[in-house]
C-alpha cells in the first residue's frame, strides 16, 4: 500500500513581522491612511476612527490590546506631553494621496468632515493651521467649504462667536490672517490681523492691521482700514456662494463708536478705496477663508482677484 504523505503542521510565528498598507479606510466623514509595522507593537503615522464596538488585536503572545480604531485624537509623548493629530488629518483631507479614494463619494460631505476636524482641534492650537497649510491647500479649503451649502444644518453654523451670540458692544474679536501674491504694492503683505466688533447701531464692523512696524504706524494714524461686515449669498463676479462680505468702501462709514484705542476712521488708500471686497466662507469654529476682489468704482472696470485665498484663524487669549 502506498503511503499517503502527511503535510507538516502549520507553524505560526509568535510575532508577526509584516508591513500592511491601509489605503482607504473610512467611517462617517473620515479617511485614514498610513503604514503600520506589526512586530510586537504598532507604529503609526495616521489615525483611524472606531466603528462603535471595541476591536482588540493580539501581538502574537496572547496579549490583547485595543485596536487602531479605538485610538484617541492625540498621542502621549515622553514627559506626558500631548501631540494632537487633527491638524495633520486636515492636511491629508485637503491634499490626499492619489490612492486615497472614498468608498462612496456620494455618502459623505467633505465640508462636514472638515468642520468636525477643526472643531476637534483645541482652540489654542488652531493657529498652527496658518503654518501647516500652503497657499494651494488654502485654495482647496475655499473650494471644500463651498460644499457646506448643501448641508442644511452646517450652513446655519458660523465661525465667529461674535456673529452668532449676544456679545457686549464694541468688544473686539481678533483674527490672524495669511495669504500670498497680489499686485506689487501689496504683494509682500502676506500676514496681517483683523478685528471684528459690533457697533451701537447693530451693524458689525472690522478693521485690518497690516504687519510690520512701519505699516502698523501708517495704518494706525492715517489709514486704519475699517470695513463693514454684511451678510451676502454669493460672490458678485463668480456667483459662487459665500456667507459674508467685508466691504471697505471709502473707509468712513459714518462710524462714531469703535473699540477703545482704535483710531478715528479715515479715507482708504489704493487699492482699498477701489471698491475692495473680501468674500468670506465659514470653514469651522474659529476658522474662515476669504477671497479678495477689487471690483472697481467705475462701471467699465473689470473685477479682479488681488491675491490668493486668505486663511483666517481666531486669536486665542488665555
Amino acid at each position: 500500500m502506498q503511503a499517503i504523505p502527511v503535510r507538516p503542521p502549520l507553524t505560526v510565528p509568535r510575532i508577526c513581522s509584516r508591513e500592511f498598507h491601509f489605503c482607504s479606510l473610512r467611517r462617517g466623514f473620515g479617511f485614514a491612511r498610513g503604514r503600520y509595522l506589526l512586530n510586537g507593537k504598532l507604529r503609526r503615522n495616521f489615525r483611524g476612527n472606531a466603528f462603535g464596538g471595541e476591536i482588540r488585536g493580539s501581538d502574537g503572545r496572547g496579549n490583547d490590546r485595543l485596536s487602531l480604531w479605538d485610538e484617541k485624537p492625540y498621542e502621549l509623548l515622553p514627559g506626558g506631553r500631548i501631540a494632537f493629530l487633527d491638524e495633520q488629518d486636515i492636511v491629508t483631507l485637503l491634499d490626499p494621496p492619489k490612492d486615497l479614494i472614498p468608498l462612496d463619494p456620494a455618502s459623505y460631505n467633505p465640508a462636514v468632515y472638515l468642520w468636525k476636524k477643526i472643531e476637534h482641534i483645541p482652540e489654542e492650537r488652531r493657529h498652527r493651521l496658518l503654518h501647516l497649510l500652503k497657499p494651494r491647500l488654502v485654495t482647496r479649503m475655499w473650494e471644500m467649504a463651498g460644499l457646506r451649502y448643501g448641508d442644511a444644518k452646517l450652513v446655519q453654523k458660523t465661525s465667529s462667536s461674535l456673529l452668532s451670540e449676544e456679545v457686549s458692544l464694541l468688544s473686539p474679536e481678533f483674527w490672524n490672517c495669511r495669504t500670498s501674491g497680489g499686485p506689487l504694492p501689496i504683494a509682500w503683505i502676506n500676514k496681517f490681523k483683523k478685528a471684528l466688533f459690533s457697533g451701537k447701531n447693530g451693524q458689525t464692523y472690522g478693521r485690518m492691521f497690516l504687519g510690520g512696524y512701519f505699516l502698523a504706524r501708517v495704518t494706525k494714524s492715517r489709514s486704519p482700514l475699517y470695513f463693514k461686515v454684511t451678510e451676502l449669498k454669493e460672490v458678485m463676479s463668480t456667483e459662487q456662494p459665500c456667507d459674508l462680505a467685508y466691504e471697505f468702501g471709502d473707509g468712513l462709514f459714518g462710524l462714531c463708536d469703535y473699540p477703545e484705542g482704535f483710531p478715528q476712521p479715515a479715507t482708504h488708500p489704493w487699492p482699498f478705496n477701489d471698491n475692495l471686497v473680501i468674500y468670506i466662507r465659514h470653514v469651522g469654529p474659529g476658522v474662515m477663508v476669504g477671497q479678495v476682489w477689487q471690483e472697481g468704482i467705475y462701471l467699465e472696470q473689470v473685477p479682479r482677484r488681488l491675491c490668493s485665498e486668505i486663511l483666517m484663524v481666531k486669536e486665542y487669549f488665555t
